[in-house]
């Protein structure tokens, strides 16, 4: 059809001419020229939209008559080199591998190289790998394709997002509290492994001999001091039982030097926290707190650090032996329902689910994105670099248990122990071990910062979503700065000499079952409160299909069930912490479970602050009103804004007196005074 040009006309929002598909969702635009307002033609390459314009001719194709302002535009238009953002106040990905790769660094972490294969040989070698598949397929990747959905649909970070019921929020403010927590403790993490990187930067590894300054009698080195040689009658037990009186120089170089000695003055303020505060920040200038180049080398080396430790393990005499310890299942463990508990643990924790962190790099995504092509290649990439990351310590660990004389089962530990403890002393092993530890411990440190990055962001996104001014989004750098500040000066405790009992404390209470419950509690209220239909037709409006049905199952009734497992077999397998042979006292327990239950207690204090503050005169339709979804749930732009969510149109007054002021003039479509609101959200 054709529009008249004169000042004021008015174009009515319709598909453009020559495009046989239509887009369901249209945005009126202002622009220059004659002043016809037109409809966007849909740009089907990344699902945004182009601005036309049509002359005094009537309507015409994209930038024939003309082209509309470069801040009207979305998506690749001609004349640019690059692709804009779609979302230009908030920012989005620059490219779709950037946001993979991103995601990749979050999910896989520490936990991969010490947690998955002390699980493994505990478990029963390749028997815990059935249940482990199990848990991945039915929960892992059905939880980590909700939470990528949900933060891409709403373009907002962990709060922001529960507008889709907001009695809820508390949900985002417990992700935030667990965000922090294990933000806190992570950066000192990575700070030890700053430490061992540049110790080991020397002809021999400091931990190789019992002959330093540091050793104690107690101390009984795997190789002999003399000529280097192994010492074949040592047992393994004096060497890492940390119960016995013999010890080994690495341990007794992590009890010392490190923990004690040197950690006040290397490992406090300096290393790694204060690099977080002054670099991080300088990462978030455009809005997503990676550049390109830093998520290209922080989440791909890793892999190349592994490829050449596996390279190298596999050349050891022993190596095969400790491989196939790994792949042998033991089938009478695989009935055990201890091994089916861990397996559903390492998945949920491995992933990173509830952390907040899945829902704000998601929530950077274009809206049209295939985020569920994206969780599972995110998934089964996590769940793979952990199955690599075992053929590469086991057959270190077999060739370290071939040179001692004993079996593979007695070499490895789990936790700081494992990292810092069992494989620097591996390492001494290996030709050239000094490069080898470089390299490894560079591996530590960049899987460390990947999921540290993600984590500050998660925390930064949530506060500036929240407050949602131009103002702090202008200044973002500026709040990233004061957050790692924060974080910097809580984590200084965590450098003292008894920093290693609180850093323990923390993992093990401050990130635990909270995580269970704050998953539990989003699944039950996306599916059963805001309504499975409506969340699959959400789902089915931005990415084009619904969900397939194994993960409508899933989201409705096994991810909730297996999450109420893992909740019952923690509470179930609970054993007060313990460190060496020091027991936490009762108050520093009680300590622990107050870290986790300030997560949790977020989602009732926050549902009740709610029902307190929303309209109803009955408790029942204060309960309505707080979880219905609110006014401004739904596509962050208006021209994704269609269906039920599109506004609802205002029939339109033209004035005769055209030399009066238009202010009385019924408002445009979205634009609506509170009144307009409220009867539209009536007729919803």
């Amino acid at each position: 059809g054709s529009a008249p040009g004169g000042p004021g006309a008015r174009c009515q929002p319709g598909p453009g001419r020559g495009h046989g598909v239509g887009a369901p969702h249209s945005q009126e635009v202002a622009c220059p020229g004659p002043g016809v307002l037109v409809s966007p033609l849909p740009n089907f390459s990344h699902g945004g939209a182009v601005s036309s314009w049509a002359g005094p001719g009537g309507w015409g194709h994209p930038f024939a008559n003309g082209t509309c302002p470069l801040s009207l535009q979305n998506g690749a238009v001609p004349g640019e080199a690059t692709k804009r953002d779609e979302n230009v106040k908030r920012g989005n990905w620059t490219n779709q591998i950037e946001f993979v790769l991103t995601s990749v660094g979050y999910a896989v972490g520490l936990g991969n190289v010490w947690r998955f294969p002390y699980l493994c040989y505990r478990n029963g070698g390749g028997a815990f790998m059935f249940p482990y598949f199990i848990m991945l397929v039915f929960c892992g990747i059905p939880l980590f394709f909700m939470e990528l959905s949900f933060g891409q649909f709403a373009s907002q970070g962990c709060l922001g997002v529960w507008r889709i019921s907001p009695m809820f929020k508390g949900v985002g403010y417990g992700m935030m509290v667990v965000s922090t927590y294990i933000g806190i403790y992570y950066n000192v993490v990575i700070c030890l492994a700053f430490y061992y990187f540049f110790s080991s930067m020397t002809r021999v590894l400091p931990w190789t001999y019992c002959t330093n300054p540091w050793n104690t009698p107690d101390c009984t080195g795997v190789l002999d001091a003399t000529n280097g040689s192994a010492a074949p009658l040592l047992n393994l037990t004096q060497l890492l039982n940390h119960t016995l009186k013999r010890t080994s120089p690495s341990e007794e170089y992590w009890r010392a030097p490190c923990l004690r000695e040197l950690r006040p003055r290397l490992c406090s303020p300096g290393c790694e926290p204060l690099a977080g505060c002054v670099g991080l920040p300088l990462c978030a200038r455009r809005g997503v707190c990676l550049s390109i180049q830093v998520v290209y080398f922080t989440a791909t080396f890793p892999y190349v650090v592994l490829t050449i430790l596996f390279v190298r393990g596999i050349t050891l005499e022993g190596a095969v032996t400790g491989i196939m310890y790994y792949l042998t299942p033991q089938w009478d463990k695989i009935l055990d329902a201890k091994v089916w508990g861990d397996a559903a643990s390492q998945i949920f924790y491995s992933l990173g689910c509830a952390w907040g962190g899945l829902i704000t790099m998601a929530s950077y995504n274009k809206f049209h994105n295939n985020c569920y092509r994206d969780s599972i290649i995110i998934s089964i990439t996590n769940c793979a670099t952990s199955v690599y990351a075992g053929f590469v310590i086991f057959s270190i660990l077999g060739f370290m248990a071939q040179h001692l004389g004993v079996d593979v089962s007695q070499v490895a530990d789990h936790g700081p122990g494992l990292a810092f403890v069992a494989y620097p002393e591996a390492l001494t092993l290996l030709p050239i071990s000094p490069l080898w530890s470089v390299l490894f411990f560079f591996m530590l440190i960049l899987l460390g910062l990947g999921t540290q990055f993600c984590l500050l962001e998660t925390l930064v996104t949530a506060i500036v979503d929240e407050v949602g001014n131009d103002w702090i989004i202008r200044r973002k750098t500026f709040v990233t700065l004061g957050m790692a500040m924060v974080g910097f000066l809580l984590g200084i405790p965590l450098t003292t000499q008894a920093g290693i009992y609180w850093l323990l404390l923390m993992d093990n209470y401050a990130a635990s079952f909270s995580l269970v419950i704050i998953s539990c509690i989003m699944c039950i209220s996306i599916m059963y409160i805001y309504g499975h239909q409506n969340y699959f037709k959400d789902i089915e409006m931005m990415l084009g299909f619904p969900p397939p049905v194994f993960f409508q199952i899933c989201w409705r009734f096994f991810s909730p069930t297996i999450i109420f497992f893992i909740l019952v077999f923690t509470v179930i397998q609970y054993r007060p912490i313990a460190y060496n042979t020091y027991v936490y006292p009762p108050w520093a327990i009680s300590i622990g479970f107050l870290m986790a239950l300030s997560s949790v207690l977020c989602i009732p204090l926050y549902a009740v602050y709610k029902l307190c503050r929303v309209e109803g005169d009955t408790l029942l339709q204060r309960l309505k009103n707080a979880t219905k979804p609110s006014q401004d749930w739904g596509p962050a732009l208006a021209e994704h804004r269609a269906g039920r969510y599109a506004p609802t149109p205002h029939l339109e007054v033209q004035l005769l007196n055209p030399e009066k002021p238009r202010s009385e003039d019924v408002a445009l479509p979205g634009q609506g005074s509170n009144g307009s609101a409220h009867s539209q959200d009536s007729r919803l």
